[in-house]
């Protein structure tokens, strides 16, 4: 009778181990393939801390759905190669889920083939897939590259007398869209684009490429690209003696203030909502910030909080796909992103739909320039 008790005790422990719900014992796996190393490795690494913060925000409150959210990254050095080959390790090796990845927009063309195949979807930091079956794996954070291109046109047309720039670009995928953007749009703004130019995110001398647009007539350059190229084109401008404006892109503040070091308030920037925070009014928009802002602030301080940002804003909004649908499988959560309108992020209202896949659809950004280390809104 002894042996038979054991016996049927031990049987009933071993069957309320595997009735046990799967929420209750696994983890949800989201997967980073980020440049934390090479010319976009400022803006990644910002991307994965928000990414990582926003997880221990959630998993705080209990995980989502009954499960934890366990975040793996691996560096993809900026090259599309490294790309795949990081995609392939962290969906075959470690059983990554879904992608929250960052900007490098070549190397997450070059691995959305792999995500296609394995029916896995991606929320990015980059521009999108072009391929129709890649591109209903993937949407973005990010807002499109037309408006970080309008808000310069409209700064030089309303503030000041330029009518001739120049564009001064690197190869990547999203500065050629932006340059590209800029010779469609910019006689609509009464402004002739007089040279174009492209350099590599290595190049230690931007002179010749500069001297070409100023001969040229430009009174302004709009720059386009990560790193530290910025402050080689404005070192570059101040040794020339030419009397031009710089408007560069997004990027991290850190890579900012040396550059208005040297040109003052002949410099100036698009600038996300997150960064001129204490410039927003009231809002929505505001209020969803400082929910980001404050665990951000605790645990890295002054560090410009853009990118993270955007990386919060990718993992909430997949934290939102997955209660939406009810589901953690990659299908459903794809189809759940697509039904996702309304979500007020840091950036701006994601508005999401099988034909858009680019959330952000309303222009957030504003121009900038640093006065005595300190940013001011320009327009």
């Amino acid at each position: 009778m002894t042996f038979r008790t054991l016996a049927a005790a031990t049987l009933l422990a071993a069957s309320t181990i595997l009735a046990a719900p799967a929420s209750a014992q696994e983890t949800y796996k989201v997967g980073i393939s980020a440049g934390l190393t090479g010319y976009a490795a400022t803006v990644d690494r910002a991307w994965r801390d928000g990414v990582e913060l926003a997880a221990e925000t959630v998993n705080a409150r209990g995980g989502v759905m009954g499960r934890k959210i366990q975040v793996i990254v691996e560096d993809n050095r900026s090259e599309p190669q490294e790309a795949v080959t990081v995609y392939r390790k962290m969906l075959s090796s470690d059983g990554a889920q879904v992608f929250v990845s960052g900007c490098v927009s070549a190397g997450n063309f070059a691995a959305a083939g792999l995500l296609v195949r394995a029916k896995v979807p991606m929320m990015l930091c980059s521009i999108l897939p072009q391929q129709d079956a890649q591109l209903k794996w993937a949407f973005s954070t990010l807002p499109p590259a037309g408006f970080e291109v309008e808000k310069r046109l409209e700064y030089l047309r309303d503030k000041t007398q330029i009518r001739k720039v120049g564009v001064l670009h690197d190869p990547t995928p999203y500065a050629n869209l932006q340059k590209s953007v800029a010779e469609k749009i910019a006689a609509k703004y009464g402004i002739e684009v007089v040279g174009i130019e492209q350099y590599k995110q290595d190049d230690a001398d931007l002179s010749v490429q500069i001297s070409k647009m100023r001969s040229a007539g430009a009174g302004a350059i709009l720059k386009i690209g990560l790193g530290g190229s910025t402050l080689t084109a404005a070192k570059n401008i101040k040794q020339l003696g030419a009397d031009m404006l710089l408007l560069t892109s997004l990027e991290d503040i850190a890579v900012f203030k040396p550059v208005a070091e040297v040109l003052g308030d002949k410099f100036l920037f698009v600038a996300a909502p997150s960064q001129v925070y204490d410039a927003i009014p009231e809002s929505p928009l505001k209020a969803e910030i400082g929910k980001f802002l404050g665990p951000w602030k605790a645990k890295y301080g002054d560090r410009d909080p853009n990118w993270a940002s955007r990386g919060w804003d990718g993992l909430m909004l997949t934290v939102a796909a997955i209660e939406k649908g009810k589901s953690f499988e990659g299908e459903a959560v794809r189809n759940a992103y697509e039904g996702i309108t309304g979500f007020q992020g840091t950036t701006g209202i994601y508005n999401f739909s099988p034909e858009v896949h680019q959330g952000i659809t309303e222009n957030p950004f504003l121009i900038a320039t640093i006065v005595d280390g300190k940013i001011k809104v320009v327009q």
